[in-house]
């Protein structure tokens, strides 16, 4: 199947999905979304793949989250059932993912790479929940993947006040498991998948519903659709708008906290 918006390729029992819009640093919409749903539900049920390498196309970026412009310009900004790059919502997929991060992961660039089971970060990469900047929130589970994945304090900093890390912290944070050179990040990426095809698959299945199970016990689901609710009332706000329009128009924010 072609797609407008990722690519895919396949070497043996990997699956290898880029996220192709290098022109706005693959930003994701409404589209694009749609057709990583597709792609997510099809690695699910075919048994040829059993692993998969999330990545995107260029150097500079990963993904740089929501496509602000796309929101701005009052087009469709419907999500999918299973909500940002057809990941954030998915509680049900018994295979792995592995994020390939090379450049900067924003907002739901990151909250992507938090969805999937590990992250190799290249040397240039970086990391950020950059929303509050812009009047918004980390609602794709940033805030809740984060916090589980580094620790509450340094999770909480990184939300309220939006700062980047590099690499390196991401490393030590915990965050990435791996850095690479950029030029070796898929080459790294395939190393660890292909280990992982050399064990069961069946067991791998069977890690991957517990760690499916564990999502449920921390009520991430529940959170994840408190948060839903959280961003309805924000939309309402008068600074929510004022941070999109000042996004658009490449200006700082005047906030008027109402």
């Amino acid at each position: 199947m072609t797609h407008k918006f990722i690519k895919t390729k396949k070497i043996g029992k990997i699956l290898i999905v880029t996220m192709n819009r290098p022109e706005v640093h693959n930003a994701m919409h409404p589209p694009m979304h749609a057709e990583m749903e597709k792609v997510w539900n099809d690695y699910s049920t075919n048994p040829d793949l059993w692993v998969a390498i999330l990545t995107g196309a260029g150097s500079k970026a990963f993904s740089a989250g929501n496509d602000l412009k796309y929101a701005a310009s009052n087009k469709n900004t419907s999500m999918c059932k299973t909500g940002f790059a057809g990941l954030s919502s998915r509680f049900d997929l018994q295979k792995p993912i592995i994020a390939a991060v090379n450049g900067f992961a924003m907002g739901g660039g990151l909250e992507t790479a938090l969805a999937c089971d590990l992250i190799i970060a290249s040397e240039n990469a970086s990391f950020a929940l950059p929303e509050v900047k812009v009047g918004f929130l980390a609602a794709a589970g940033g805030i809740q993947r984060l916090t589980r994945q580094i620790g509450r304090s340094a999770a909480v900093e990184m939300l309220l006040t939006g700062r980047h890390i590099d690499a390196s912290e991401a490393l030590s944070l915990g965050l990435a498991f791996k850095i690479v050179k950029q030029d070796q990040l898929i080459e790294a990426a395939l190393e660890v998948a292909n280990r992982i095809t050399l064990v069961s698959p069946s067991a791998v299945k069977a890690t991957k519903k517990v760690l499916n199970s564990m999502d449920n016990d921390i009520n991430l689901k529940s959170s994840l659709s408190y948060s839903r609710d959280v961003v309805d009332e924000l939309r309402n706000t008068e600074d929510f708008k004022e941070g999109v329009n000042a996004f658009v128009e490449k200006r700082n924010p005047i906030w008027k906290n109402k």
